[in-house]
């Protein structure tokens, strides 16, 4: 339940907590005074840009001010660790999966003419380009847009409608993050062309590139698998959110949400 208070005072009336705008013009010295006395009283006094990223999940970007990229630095001791986990994660799981990976294989193959791996230069860590691998899951012989166009895409095969919604066709990636050029958990790699694309729209798009990118994240649960040009904006307000709150609790609670996408089907793009 939430009020609006009139005058700074809060006499004969008991509030868990209260939000300001602390940027506003008219936060004149009685509003200050009021609000420092909220915060000895010990009553939180939040920004209103702090309850809107944790209502949303998302980071505003509409100014580049906005960004405080010094807030947003990641720590250094937790992607030290994070790395630790993707290699022990990718050579435990490769054994598991191989078996798995050569069916798949083989039913792209039977299917359709081509490669059973389609492999795309992608950005990447600190902004170096490399070469992202999946299981292939359109027709060679088809033209599109240059970027998926959704489930309903005419270019996509039988197989891999079936791969795509269960996230199978991301499963290869597992060697890209052996080879430290991506994480199990972090911002979805874009295209070059897609990339230079987007920092002609929004000039610090590139400073999503930061931490390394993953099979899956945090747009991705919440968002899901959308076309690549719908909802670029909100997708990179997502990917800067996860940038600012980089830790091991997001990323259990994205790889929590990962499965149930995995288990469910939601999010197929």
């Amino acid at each position: 339940m939430f009020s609006l208070l009139e005058i700074p005072d809060l006499t004969n009336q008991r509030f868990n907590a209260v939000i300001a705008d602390l940027r506003s013009n008219e936060l004149g010295p009685k509003w200050q005074k009021f609000l420092a006395h909220c915060t000895l009283s010990r009553i939180p006094v939040y920004h209103t840009k702090q309850v809107k990223e944790s209502l949303t999940g998302r980071v505003k970007i509409d100014y580049l001010s906005e960004n405080e990229f010094g807030a947003l630095l990641p720590s250094p001791f937790y992607e030290k660790l994070k790395r630790i986990i993707d290699i022990f994660s990718a050579i435990f799981f490769i054994p598991i999966f191989f078996p798995f990976l050569v069916i798949v294989a083989i039913l792209i193959k039977l299917e359709s003419n081509g490669p059973i791996f389609f492999l795309q230069r992608r950005m990447g860590f600190r902004g170096r380009p490399f070469t992202m691998y999946k299981f292939r899951s359109m027709y060679i012989d088809r033209q599109g847009k240059g970027f998926t166009q959704g489930e309903d895409d005419p270019r996509i095969t039988k197989i891999g409608k079936f791969i795509r919604k269960f996230r199978i066709d991301e499963l290869p990636q597992i060697f890209n993050i052996l080879l430290g050029q991506m994480s199990f958990i972090g911002p979805r790699p874009e295209s070059l062309e897609l990339s230079m694309w987007y920092e002609m729209d929004v000039p610090f798009f590139s400073y999503r590139h930061v931490v390394r990118p993953g099979i899956s994240g945090w747009a991705q649960v919440e968002q899901g698998y959308a076309a690549e040009v719908d909802g670029m904006k909100v997708k990179l307000e997502y990917d800067f959110y996860y940038i600012k709150h980089f830790s091991f609790w997001l990323d259990t609670l994205i790889t929590f949400k990962t499965i149930k996408t995995i288990l469910t089907g939601f999010g197929a793009r």
